[in-house]
């Protein structure tokens, strides 16, 4: 009892953590490239060039680092390293407030790359004091934080950069994001009972074994590398295909609107396909929202008015919104605890590979053949995905057994 009361006090600790750092994280996004045009007179080249390294290098970081995080996590406590990462994060966007170069924005960044571990962390820190039967519900509920922060994070940080400058609003960020250190502090970490037995600690040759030995399991993860790759192929040429769709008349904002139309069905949905999961088997619903996304990308090629973009995100939305709850239960279930934190961050290094990959071949694909292949190519993809995680959980029906049972 001591410990469902502390579970459900961390979950909701966690979620404003989790709000304060998404939105500190997507805040900066908006005048990325504006800050980097006011160190001097750039060419639109240069800054283009730059803004797209400065924005990727953070996830070349994470790419790199997520796993050692989840490792040191299992082995030292998750809400030691979580008050590490908050901190961490917060000193690298204080000093971007000071810099006056492109190079120490992009060296800046990859350090907030670095520590660019925290909602993952949080998640296995949560996922450990959470039964299995209502892992989907609980990691659900959590995810709507950091919805909540990605849908405001932008408009805020516009907001704060419009009244008070640049500089002032980095260091905005930076005091919101140490908030969320101080919520980790009050936070009680603790375990669930483990069978009589069970290892306190793997190495990292015994974790990727586990991992290795369950084709299932590989294919859940390679499948959330495939998930970012179609979601962040639209990101680069969304405000253009908006401009198509409405005309160049107050672009921003109804740019702003088809992003946010995907973070509102998002939000929606999240906890209730993480329910769904708990219910019905966590890899069966996880392939319905690959067909449903898959099916609702499809039309986005061919919309012709701007309401049509609006219903078609919306709608991606709320499939997407489950895909990342089912897919943290489904880990809650297949790893033991002392091991979870690093097959997470495994599982977190692949999402920011997409993230890397997606919007590059987003850009190939729409120079080459037009915004509307994009749409096409994303929606085979996530069918693709789909169907092969459908034929992996037949093929290895008792590998498969506990989520669809």
């Amino acid at each position: 009892m001591e410990n469902q009361q502390y579970s459900k006090r961390n979950l909701g600790i966690m979620w404003f953590a989790n709000f304060f750092i998404s939105a500190c994280m997507t805040m900066v996004l908006p005048f990325l490239s504006l800050y980097i045009e006011s160190f001097g007179q750039y060419s639109p080249e240069f800054v283009q060039h730059w803004s797209g390294l400065c924005f990727s290098v953070t996830f070349v970081a994470a790419f790199l680092f997520s796993p050692i995080w989840g490792k040191i996590g299992d082995k030292f406590g998750r809400k030691t390293i979580l008050i590490i990462l908050a901190i961490g994060l917060g000193i690298s966007i204080f000093l971007m407030s000071f810099a006056n170069s492109v190079w120490e924005v992009f060296i800046l960044r990859f350090f907030t790359g670095f520590f660019t571990g925290f909602i993952p962390m949080s998640q296995a820190f949560i996922s450990t004091q959470t039964p299995k039967k209502v892992a989907g519900k609980v990691l659900g509920t959590l995810q709507t934080g950091s919805i909540t922060g990605a849908l405001i994070g932008p408009l805020l940080g516009g907001v704060l950069a419009d009244s008070f400058g640049y500089g002032a609003t980095f260091r905005f960020t930076s005091l919101a994001i140490f908030i969320s250190a101080i919520l980790v502090f009050t936070t009680k970490e603790f375990v669930l009972p483990v069978q009589k037995g069970t290892k306190s600690s793997y190495t990292s040759k015994e974790v990727l074994a586990h991992i290795l030995k369950n084709p299932v399991f590989i294919t859940v993860l390679l499948i959330s590398a495939f998930i970012q790759i179609a979601h962040f192929s639209i990101q680069p040429i969304l405000s253009l295909y908006v401009s198509d769709l409405h005309g160049p008349e107050n672009i921003a904002f109804f740019a702003g609107l088809a992003f946010s139309a995907a973070g509102l069905g998002n939000l929606l949905m999240a906890r209730k396909w993480g329910e769904m999961g708990d219910r019905s088997g966590h890899l069966k619903v996880l392939v319905i929202l690959l067909f449903i996304a898959g099916i609702i990308y499809f039309p986005g090629g061919f919309v012709n008015q701007y309401w049509q973009l609006l219903i078609i995100r919306f709608i991606l939305g709320v499939a997407i919104g489950g895909m990342v709850p089912v897919r943290i239960a489904y880990i809650r279930q297949e790893v033991p605890i002392a091991m979870q934190g690093e097959v997470m961050g495994y599982e977190t290094s692949l999402r920011f590979l997409g993230n890397i990959i997606g919007p590059a071949l987003g850009g190939i694909i729409a120079g080459n053949f037009g915004f509307s292949m994009v749409f096409f190519s994303t929606s085979f993809l996530l069918l693709a995905s789909g169907i092969f995680l459908f034929a992996m959980m037949h093929r290895h029906p008792k590998l498969s057994k506990q989520s669809i049972s």
